[in-house]
């Protein structure tokens, strides 16, 4: 591990990135070329301290998970995610579409919808990012590891994922998430992590494993949404999905139709916040 370059590179990469490039408000004040550290590390979902000693350089050596985390705080290319992961003397990470890392541009976008309930995901329905509205509107869905991370696997094993649909949509859905795991398994094969997810559901889910046999498919179209949620009551919303041709990342905006009850609640859950999000309220 290159303790100074990769301080210097943590620097280089901070002073070239604006306020406005994140989503945050530049201020009268701001004497900082770039962002603040302190910025960094919140945008990065860590410590100001542990961000600062690595810019000093004193700090610890970072595990892969902070990189990542680094990485997506900063905004940074693949590339030059590579770079950071070999200054810090890690192998470069393999570039499979089911990547944990959200390029630039998918960032940019995301940054400026923080008044709405959008989420970056994976094809294997793990929560990249979430805004605040997103996560009082589904819950945290930051809180899961392993392979509950994927509500394509939780669907199938936890029955409380359920609980925000109507029960007359579950098997729609059920068909949805099946034909999604499909197409990741033919994309990345048996040994990727969507054939784990698969090998694992296949074992713990007998109705997984009959809709599997069936080769369900299903379009990137995601159109009106129901849900029931425990604080504010039924939704009907409006899904857009804006698929990434490189990553095969999806970002997901939920919108409610102007002057609707919808909207209404949706206005309502943006001033509870995440307080009684599905993911702490009590159903």
């Amino acid at each position: 591990m290159d303790r100074a370059r990769l301080a210097e590179y943590l620097r280089t990469r901070r002073e070239a990135l604006q306020p406005e490039d994140v989503g945050l408000p530049r201020g009268q004040r701001r004497r900082t070329r770039g962002l603040r550290r302190e910025e960094v590390a919140v945008l990065s979902d860590m410590s100001i301290d542990y961000y600062s000693r690595l810019e000093q350089p004193r700090g610890p050596h970072p595990s892969e998970q902070m990189l990542g985390a680094i990485a997506r705080g900063l905004r940074l290319s693949l590339e030059e995610r590579d770079h950071l992961f070999e200054l810090a003397g890690y192998a470069t990470p393999r570039r499979v579409a089911d990547s944990e890392h959200v390029n630039p541009g998918m960032m940019r976008i995301f940054d400026g919808l923080q008044d709405s309930a959008a989420m970056v995901v994976s094809p294997l329905g793990e929560t990249l990012l979430q805004t605040r509205l997103a996560v009082a509107l589904v819950g945290d869905e930051s809180i899961y590891t392993g392979l509950d991370r994927s509500k394509h696997y939780r669907w199938f094993t936890d029955p409380s994922t359920r609980s925000l649909y109507p029960r007359d949509e579950w098997d729609e859905q059920s068909r949805l998430i099946v034909a999604d795991l499909h197409a990741s398994y033919t994309r990345d094969g048996q040994d990727s992590r969507a054939g784990a997810i698969v090998d694992a559901l296949l074992a713990a889910s007998p109705s997984f494993a009959a809709l599997w046999k069936g080769h369900p498919v299903a379009g990137p179209y995601c159109g009106p949404v129901r849900l029931l949620h425990p604080e504010v009551g039924p939704l009907e919303l409006d899904c857009q999905r804006l698929v990434d041709p490189d990553r095969s990342q999806q970002l997901v905006v939920y919108t409610a139709k102007p002057g609707s009850l919808s909207q209404e609640r949706l206005r309502l859950l943006s001033v509870i916040g995440t307080a009684t999000s599905p993911g702490t309220a009590s159903w």
